[in-house]
């Protein structure tokens, strides 16, 4: 069965809304992360926020390797309305997301990722369906904005499988879930 995983911007303060507003100098060790991350990934969830923010740009130039992986990797955006802007390998679902990633778990390939979507993101861990959380955590306090995790979530053990800090002090974390404690 193929996996989902997670891959979120944080803060310290858990933030994960905005990152270029807080996350700074993040130092070639993320980009070697999100390369290895990525590269098991052949299909990406998005929802129609992210999709919506990234379509202006991510099809011109961006740094790689997100640009070329978000580029040609087909991208699932839920939506119940018309996308503006059209963004190749781009795939519309209408219908609830749970059901359209179980069933996507089923189908053979590669690890299914979530980048950026915060909302989607977390409808997926409630609804037990995310497998992996693949987290940098940059030594910033961003003080505001949405969290990945909120104060209406039910507690949830998770099992760290890695850890590693980069140079410039952000952490990078490899989590299993483990469903409802």
């Amino acid at each position: 069965m193929r996996q989902v995983v997670l891959y979120q911007l944080l803060s310290l303060d858990g933030v994960a809304e905005e990152p270029g507003d807080w996350m700074f100098d993040g130092g070639q060790a993320i980009f070697d992360n999100l390369e290895r991350v990525i590269g098991k990934q052949d299909a990406v969830l998005l929802g129609r926020r992210t999709y919506e923010y990234w379509v202006d740009f991510w099809p011109g130039d961006g740094p790689e390797p997100f640009h070329s992986f978000i580029n040609n990797t087909p991208k699932h955006v839920f939506t119940s309305s018309p996308l503006d802007g059209s963004w190749a390998n781009t795939v519309v679902v209408e219908r609830p997301a749970a059901d359209h990633v179980r069933e996507l778990k089923q189908q053979p390939g590669g690890d299914i990722g979530i980048h950026g979507s915060v909302e989607l993101a977390r409808s997926l861990l409630h609804a037990g369906l995310v497998d992996e959380l693949r987290l940098v955590v940059a030594a910033t306090v961003a003080g505001r904005g949405r969290r990945l995790f909120d104060t209406s979530d039910e507690l949830r053990r998770l099992t760290l499988v890695d850890v590693d800090s980069t140079p410039e002090g952000s952490l990078l974390l490899g989590y299993r879930t483990g469903g409802a404690a």
